[in-house]
Parts: C-alpha cells; sequence; structure tokens
C-alpha cells in the first residue's frame, strides 16, 4: 500500500472537524461570550424603550427649562428691568431648553455674559426637576454723562450702561459728569471710548458716598488735557478742586486717598461754602484733614 493510501485510509476519528473547533471556542469562552450577550441585549432593550419613551421623557415638564425655571442671584437693585427674560430671549433660548442638553450651562452663561449689565457670570447650577441658578456680578452706574437730550449712566470703567433703567428722579442720585464733548462710540455694554469719561467714571467712583454727604452734584474737567487734565466737584455753593482723577496724579500732587480723606473731614460739620482747593497744603498747625478755603462766600 503506498504512503499517499495509508493517509488516506486513516480513521476520520483522528481529523479534528471545524464543528469540534467550534464547540471548544465557545465552551472556553463561555463566559466572556455571555457577558458580550447580555451587553447586546441591554443596549437592543435600551434602544427599543427609548424609542418607545425617549420622546415622552424629552417632553416631561420635569426636563424643560422655561424662563420661569431660571432664578438670578447677583442682580443689582439698581436694575428694573427683568434680566432674566431679556437675556434668554436675545440668545433664543426662550422656548424652553432640553436639561439633558450637554451644552446647556454653557448656553447660559453666554447668554447672560453678553447682556450690558452683565459684568461677570460666575456660576451656573443645573438641577432636576428643571431648574437652573445663575449667579452674577452686576455692572454698578456710579455717575451720568450729560449729553444733548440728557443723562447716559457709566459704570466706574466708562462702559455705557442701559439708561432706559432710570428715571429723571433715579439719575439724579448719580453725580453728572459735566463738560464732555464726546458720544459714546458704541452701544451699551461697550467703553465710551472717551478718556475724559473714564477719568470722571473713576472720580465719581473712589468719591463715593462724600457726594451726597457733601451735596455734590457735577464733576467738570478744567485746564487742558494736553498738560495734564483736572477736575473740580461741584455742589450748592461750593466749588470744590479736586485735581487729577486717580491714577493720573502729576509730581507731587496728594494721592486720591488723602483727597478723599480731606473730603471725608468736610462732612463731620457744616456743609462747606465757597471755594475749597484740596491740593493746597494745610497749615502747619491744622489737622492734616482741614482744607484751606481759596474764598469765603
Amino acid at each position: 500500500m503506498s504512503d499517499f493510501q495509508s493517509r488516506r485510509q486513516q480513521p476520520l476519528a483522528n481529523v479534528p472537524s471545524s464543528r469540534a473547533g467550534l464547540a471548544g471556542f465557545v465552551s472556553d469562552h463561555r463566559a466572556g461570550l455571555t457577558a458580550i450577550a447580555v451587553a447586546v441585549a441591554a443596549v437592543a432593550a435600551g434602544w427599543l424603550l427609548w424609542n418607545q419613551f425617549g420622546e415622552q421623557a424629552r417632553n416631561d415638564p420635569a426636563a424643560i427649562l422655561m424662563p420661569s425655571d431660571v432664578e438670578l442671584v447677583g442682580c443689582g437693585d439698581w436694575i428694573s428691568r427683568d434680566l432674566v427674560a431679556e437675556a434668554l430671549r436675545d440668545a433664543s433660548l426662550d422656548g424652553g431648553l432640553p436639561l439633558d442638553d450637554p451644552e446647556l450651562a454653557r448656553r447660559l452663561v453666554r447668554a447672560f455674559d453678553i447682556h450690558p449689565w452683565v459684568r461677570e457670570v460666575v456660576r451656573v447650577t443645573l438641577r432636576h426637576p428643571a431648574k437652573a441658578l445663575v449667579e452674577i456680578r452686576c455692572r454698578e452706574p456710579v455717575a451720568m454723562v450729560g449729553v444733548p437730550g440728557g443723562l447716559l449712566a457709566v459704570d466706574a470703567e466708562g462702559i455705557l450702561l442701559p439708561s432706559d433703567d432710570f428715571t429723571a428722579e433715579s439719575a439724579s442720585r448719580y453725580p453728572k459728569l459735566a463738560g464732555i464733548t464726546s458720544g459714546p462710540r458704541a452701544a451699551v455694554g461697550f467703553p465710551w471710548d472717551d478718556p475724559a469719561v473714564e477719568e470722571g467714571a473713576a472720580l465719581a467712583a473712589v468719591i463715593g458716598p462724600e457726594w451726597k454727604a457733601l451735596g455734590l452734584f457735577e464733576c467738570r474737567p478744567i485746564g487742558d488735557a494736553a498738560v495734564g487734565r483736572m477736575w473740580e466737584l461741584v455742589g450748592d455753593g461750593v466749588v470744590i478742586r479736586f485735581g487729577s482723577a486717580p491714577g493720573h496724579e502729576q509730581t507731587g500732587e496728594p494721592s486720591a486717598a488723602m483727597k478723599v480723606a480731606r473730603l471725608r473731614a468736610l462732612t463731620s460739620g457744616e456743609r462747606p461754602t465757597g471755594e475749597i482747593d484740596l491740593l493746597a497744603t494745610p497749615a502747619d498747625d491744622a489737622p492734616s484733614a482741614t482744607l484751606i478755603p481759596l474764598s469765603s462766600p
């Protein structure tokens, strides 16, 4: 018998079949295959459930954030408008927002961040049922800039603010920046873009409550800006020469803090009258906060 014939006559039982190999693989990997089968079944079940109930879940009021579900923290009491409604409307987010949107917090930050009254969005917290807590820091008005036809509000950095939040009465509580010849070069929420406005706003901010205590109502630039703009404060029967705006002091000029301390000293007695110079050196025997009147009424 030839070798070829001998090989052909070997018993079939000695040759492993493909069926036997598959059975062995399954037997050896039974645990892993079972886990895969369970995972596939779970995915399939989840897909079927989402197809059946997903739309219902999305339309559940507890999963849809409406403007009335947004709570705002940090809104200044000088703002009379509905800031939440405006911010969401202007960002086209007032039609209801799904709580499962992974970009929802970022969208809310952006909506409030672009509002002209908002200086900074501190944080946004989302909760279920649909609720959002938005914490902000607002821009605060410090002065009103006199322009033809009325007044425009600015903050301490000279940012133009929405003036329609103010009545004539509420606007009168802030110092007026007079002698400003420019108009705002941009929309609300952006800088006025005039050094005189920036200086006047900084001056109004640093004087703070002393405005009311001294009966002051106006500040205005004097002198030539090219050689150093000076400012004077105007009140009922009094004109106070303040000098340079904060951060613009000339050599030898008292700092803004020193000048404000002298202003505070004036509030301890009767309101001053006449002309007062905060740049003058007090007499040797006078307290450091005593002012030297330039003239008497």
